[in-house]
């Protein structure tokens, strides 16, 4: 009896030291050291693209691009508010994401950059659903985005997969510590 009531008071005690609130952690976290601690993810690279209302070319890079389900078949990425490009894209009824090759480090950058022809110079073909599927690319993803919803200073795009394909051989263009590469299989 006296050896029960022993285990019901550390029972009790360890309940409540698990319930206890954790008081806050030290005030707001830096944005500086946010972007260099998550830096340390590898992420693969995406231009995602469509033909806007005057069906010129339009597109912009990501490097949030995920997979969400696969029934029903779901990707996701994040575009920041203050993106032009993204209610260009928005708009279209279809808008394919390129799986971006090692080697498109250039077209990255030019995906990148605010305004201007994002598309000069560059090869294309039409993927079923109409838009541009970048030369190179490793594979291309027609989408339909099904929901968008905000969060800080940027929007979670959630996106219906409608067709997709490989189309290119080759290694992924990855994201790393604030620089571009590619990746080496076999190399832990």
């Amino acid at each position: 009896m006296a050896q029960t009531r022993e285990l019901l008071t550390q029972e009790r005690r360890l309940a409540s030291l698990l319930c206890r609130p954790r008081p806050p952690a030290g005030g707001p976290v830096d944005p500086g050291t946010f972007r260099s601690v998550l830096g340390r993810l590898a992420t693969g690279v995406v231009a995602v693209t469509a033909l806007d209302r005057e069906g010129l070319p339009s597109g912009l890079a990501v490097n949030s691009f995920t997979s969400v389900s696969l029934d029903p078949p779901l990707v996701s990425f994040c575009v920041a508010h203050s993106s032009t490009s993204w209610p260009r894209l928005r708009a279209a009824q279809v808008i394919t994401v390129n799986i971006l090759a090692e080697h498109q480090r250039a077209v990255c950058a030019q995906m990148a950059t605010r305004g201007g022809d994002k598309f000069a110079g560059l090869t294309w073909r039409e993927s079923p659903g109409g838009n541009p599927v970048l030369d190179g690319a490793l594979a291309w993803i027609d989408c339909r985005v099904e929901a968008e919803h905000p969060a800080g200073d940027h929007v979670i795009v959630v996106a219906r997969v409608l067709q997709l394909d490989t189309h290119a051989d080759g290694g992924p263009l990855v994201f790393y510590n604030r620089s571009y590469g590619g990746f080496i299989p076999g190399t832990i």
